[in-house]
């Protein structure tokens, strides 16, 4: 360690008032695949870029709302929220935070290339009243939109200009920009290195508005997606800390003097979607016609899928299964309705049968195999349930790296989907999973085209609703229609495992995310 360093260490340390600063090395089964914070609406993504970029309204240990680039926000008419924005913030490259980074940070997120349109969808206007203050206007009264724009991140509008980043990398597309390998938040931790799928590593930003909570003033972030490498880089002491934990090491690591293991709920329903959309079917030996266009196919591949199997072996007891697309703990939850048809492969093959279908068919599957806790092992446990009633999966499990691209451009017929509310609430679940896509956001992650009229009035409804029992009854409303229509096949909510070396000290959080700025190496 050279002079300046050594200084710099001691001067982090006197900040942070803890522990001397420290280096962490992470690890996960996957890469955040850009930079871009509006390139991917997917958890790793937006946790890691969380730490380099940073919201109006942020989140607290307990995921309560909290400031963050706003200090303050109010509702001054039903339509129309006011915030405003925190004074002496600088992005990592020296330019002061304004007004024109928030409004041209929203359009970014709304426009072209952006996979973020599920949280800008009802929003009509963002515009400027001073450099310090932006008006939000809904296109109907939107009481949770400060929940909403919670994974909104402001970029730099003279960086994103200067480099050629005006519009989102796209990730159905390929395309890249600047803003792929590069970054210029304001948040604790600066990108000081990025080899994509190899490394990435952050470093303190020393300029950042907020008290430092731990003591981490670097990070290396390593994807290492085989589960036994990935456990022995922990044992043998080469990395700090990973997720998620192989299940059948959990026991393993904790019995370990020198580790511990993090297990809890988490809020992501992990779930199949199929094609309702086309005609027929891209990969299917069907012609002519989309079987999935029939509830009785949906129904059967429900009932044929026997997911107490799936959960004993498959997730080794790791899995709550569930029959809604929202997780307990997210508000609207209905548990009167989380009740599974029983699996029952006579009934799923009388399905088919009066579908026209007697000896099943031919259909491709979409699903990554390192995303979500087995998720590849979870595929084929489906495909051989499924086969039970003559339905012969071609099973594609990728990494998500080309898995998000495909699916994404509906590029698929039948596939495997995680989703977390980042609202916390059941609205973003109707509004992107269940509602009927339009080219304004909504339905952003209905992947299979699914359309209710019905739901898309529920949805509207529920957004502007803010007497709460009215809400809920509304919510619920929905859930019954969705799971009458068998519009998707709910599979379970998977529980967390994250493993470290004993002086590591976090806080783990029910929505996955992994915010460096609370760990403290002692």
């Amino acid at each position: 360690m050279n002079l300046r360093q050594t200084f710099l260490a001691a001067a982090l340390a006197l900040a942070f008032g803890v522990a001397s600063a420290a280096t962490l090395r992470v690890a996960n089964q996957g890469d955040a695949n850009s930079m871009d914070p509006h390139s991917l609406n997917e958890s790793l993504q937006l946790s890691f870029t969380g730490n380099i970029y940073e919201p109006l309204v942020g989140r607290d240990r307990k995921l309560a709302l909290t400031p963050a680039l706003a200090t303050s926000w109010k509702q001054t008419s039903p339509t129309v929220w006011r915030f405003e924005l925190r004074k002496g913030v600088t992005f990592h490259g020296g330019e002061k935070l304004t007004a024109d980074d928030v409004v041209f940070s929203f359009k970014r997120a709304a426009g072209d290339g952006s996979d973020m349109k599920g949280y800008t969808s009802s929003i009509k206007e963002v515009r400027k009243t001073d450099d310090f203050t932006v008006e939000i206007e809904t296109t109907a009264p939107f009481p949770i939109l400060p929940d909403v724009i919670s994974l909104v991140y402001i970029m730099n509008k003279a960086w994103c200009e200067a480099n050629k980043a005006e519009k989102p990398v796209d990730r159905r597309k390929g395309i890249e920009n600047a803003a792929s390998f590069r970054a210029n938040g304001t948040g604790p931790f600066r990108l000081k290195e990025r080899q994509p799928t190899t490394r990435t590593v952050l470093v303190r930003n020393l300029n950042h508005w907020a008290k430092a909570e731990g003591n981490v003033d670097e990070v290396i972030f390593t994807p290492i997606g085989n589960d036994a490498t990935r456990v022995a880089a922990l044992l043998s002491g080469e990395i700090d800390l990973m997720e998620p934990v192989p299940l059948q090491d959990v026991e393993r690591l904790k019995a370990n003097a020198n580790l511990k293991v993090m297990q809890g709920p988490e809020l992501r329903t992990i779930f199949l979607g199929m094609d309702q959309k086309r005609d027929e079917l891209l990969f299917s030996n069907i012609k002519g016609k989309n079987p999935f266009k029939d509830v009785r196919v949906r129904r059967a591949f429900y009932r044929a899928i026997d997911i107490e199997t799936i959960k004993t072996r498959v997730m080794r007891g790791a899995a709550t299964p569930t029959a809604l697309m929202v997780a307990p703990g997210i508000k609207g939850f209905v548990a009167d309705l989380n009740k599974r048809p029983a699996f029952d492969v006579e009934a799923a093959k009388k399905l088919m049968a009066e579908a026209g279908y007697p000896n099943g068919f031919e259909v491709g599957m979409n699903c990554p195999n390192d995303r979500y806790v087995n998720d590849g092992e979870i595929c084929q446990a489906v495909a051989a349930n499924l086969a039970r009633i003559g339905v012969k999966i071609n099973l594609q499990a990728e990494s998500k790296a080309t898995y998000f691209p495909k699916i994404l451009s509906r590029n698929t017929s039948f596939y495997m989907l995680g989703w977390t509310p980042g609202t916390y609430d059941s609205h973003n679940a109707m509004s992107n999973l269940m509602a009927t896509p339009t080219d304004k956001g909504q339905g952003l992650f209905n992947l299979g085209s699914y359309s209710n009229p019905k739901i898309d009035e529920l949805t509207a409804k529920v957004q502007a609703e803010t007497d709460e029992a009215k809400r809920n009854a509304m919510i619920a409303e929905a859930f019954k229609l969705h799971a009458d229509d068998f519009a998707h096949i709910p599979l379970h909510q998977q529980a967390l495992a994250w493993a470290m070396k004993k002086n590591v000290e976090l806080t783990q959080l029910p929505d996955n995310f992994m915010p460096f700025k609370w760990i403290t190496v002692k």
